[in-house]
């Protein structure tokens, strides 16, 4: 009889597998032998069971576990293995969507790096065009201008906890920012509003919280300091009041990214662009 059958190294070699593989299949029941030698304890294969083993790599190349193919086998129940399928493909369609949000993070942090090489010197202020973009706010609870940076961290612990049980990548908050009404900014008074993270259309969050920052003209100063914001956003302002140009929203004080420290006792080390929306006549 044996001469008909096939050896477990040939059925190996046939099928492009492995013994350990068919040993593994025939532990789980997912592929028995034929006919095992009571002495020696050798396997041997029928070729008709190529089939059954087709079958098996054709659901393993689809996504599904050993388990998962073992019990569809075992019910031969057809509906079953769509059932695995639909919800196979809906992972895969999460885990593009996911990898998706990562590369995007990644070309920020590029970019965020990037504008720091290329920034103007600390000090001088810059006429730009910014793009439209999105945000996902919180209002400010404390007013951390009235108190030091401890206050802030406070105020972005709050923000990420908003993000604990959705696929948002912490690189984003090296991109965060907070915002000063226009009519208190007009005034120099430092009441801050709202903080925000900068986002993506394809995140899927709750919609009240998200808000669109109108492109257009923008005057902008560049720091590295927290502790010099106050001091630069009343350059800022003097600067648009010298050259007439009329405020058109709320002022932003925006992180593009944040500097690698190696002290841990030191606090977070930021390069800031401070901005506000302008125009150049009176039309807003």
């Amino acid at each position: 009889m044996k001469k008909t059958l096939l050896s477990i190294g040939q059925m190996a070699k046939l099928n492009h597998t492995t013994i350990a593989t068919l040993r593994l299949y025939d532990e789980l029941n997912l592929l028995k032998p034929i006919h095992t030698d009571p002495q020696s304890r050798y396997r041997y294969y029928d070729i008709k069971q190529n089939a059954r083993l087709d079958m098996i790599q054709y659901m393993k190349e689809l996504g599904m576990q050993l388990q998962e193919i073992r019990e569809v086998l075992d019910k031969k129940d057809i509906s079953l293995i769509q059932e695995i399928l639909i919800k196979k493909r809906e992972d895969i369609f999460s885990e593009i969507r996911n990898l998706k949000i990562k590369k995007d993070a990644i070309t920020k942090a590029i970019y965020g790096i990037e504008r720091y090489r290329k920034s103007p010197v600390a000090g001088v202020v810059s006429l730009e065009y910014i793009d439209r973009r999105l945000v996902y706010s919180q209002p400010i609870e404390i007013n951390f201008y009235d108190y030091d940076i401890n206050t802030y961290e406070e105020s972005l612990c709050r923000l990420k906890e908003h993000f604990i049980n959705m696929p948002f990548p912490h690189i984003y908050f090296s991109n965060v920012g907070t915002s000063i009404q226009k009519h208190d900014f007009e005034n120099l008074r430092f009441i801050a509003d709202q903080i925000f993270v900068f986002i993506d259309r394809d995140f899927k969050l709750p919609e009240e919280n998200i808000k669109e920052i109108d492109s257009g003209m923008y005057a902008c100063i560049y720091l590295n300091r927290y502790e010099d914001e106050i001091e630069y956003a009343k350059r800022l302002l003097a600067f648009c009041q010298e050259n007439k140009y009329t405020l058109c929203g709320d002022y932003l004080c925006e992180v593009l990214t944040e500097l690698n420290i190696f002290d841990e006792s030191k606090q977070r080390s930021m390069f800031l662009r401070l901005q506000v929306p302008i125009t150049f006549q009176n039309r807003c």
